[in-house]
Formats: structure tokens, C-alpha cells, sequence
């Protein structure tokens, strides 16, 4: 997939941030996926806390509401989250990471 920075020649919405792209604003457009703002190609993606892979943001159920500048960098991606046992390797994982949290059994 290959993004071209284009001139707005109709009104459109941004697919990152969902605000309205105007007639003769610079956006980027790539064929099937739609259009962002310039400002909007470093989207922010977190990591897993448990095995350090993409978290899937762009995919994920809370994309819409969810501020990645804003939010806990410690989110779970989507695999190990359907693991059995998710939430102790969760915070075997954070305790890990942040030693000084000193979670108990």
C-alpha cells in the first residue's frame, strides 16, 4: 500500500482521527483504505505488556474512544489476551517489568 499526498478535492473524514479532512487540504490517500491527515501519519501504537508486540490499536474495540497519548502504555494485545491464564501472565509480566510494584500471589 502506497500513501500519496494529495490535494482535498471533496470534503472526507481522517480514517486515525475521524475529523473532517477540508476541499484543498493536504491529505494523504491511499486506494481502498481512504484518506488522513498529514499530521496523522505517526499514529501511536502501543505495545503488549506481556510479549512486546504490536497491541493491535488500529484494530482494536476501543480504537474510537481511546487516547494512545493519554492512556496506560501497559495494554494487552489481542492473542495474549485470549490466553488461558491472561491476567497472571499480565502481572507476572508488569511486575517484570516495574519490580517495585511487588504484587503477591
Amino acid at each position: 500500500m502506497s500513501w500519496r499526498s494529495i490535494p482535498m478535492k471533496f470534503p472526507g473524514n481522517c480514517i486515525v482521527c475521524k475529523k473532517k479532512i477540508e476541499v484543498n487540504e493536504m491529505a494523504l490517500w491511499a486506494k481502498g483504505l481512504g484518506v488522513k491527515h498529514t499530521a496523522c501519519t505517526e499514529v501511536l501504537e502501543l505495545k503488549c505488556a506481556i510479549c512486546g508486540g504490536s497491541a493491535g490499536c488500529l484494530q482494536c474495540e476501543f480504537a474510537d474512544d481511546c487516547d494512545r497519548n493519554k492512556v496506560s502504555q501497559l495494554c494487552i494485545c489481542k492473542k495474549c489476551y485470549e490466553e488461558k491464564g491472561s491476567f497472571a501472565l499480565y502481572q507476572k509480566a508488569i511486575v517484570k517489568q516495574f519490580p517495585i510494584i511487588n504484587i503477591k500471589d
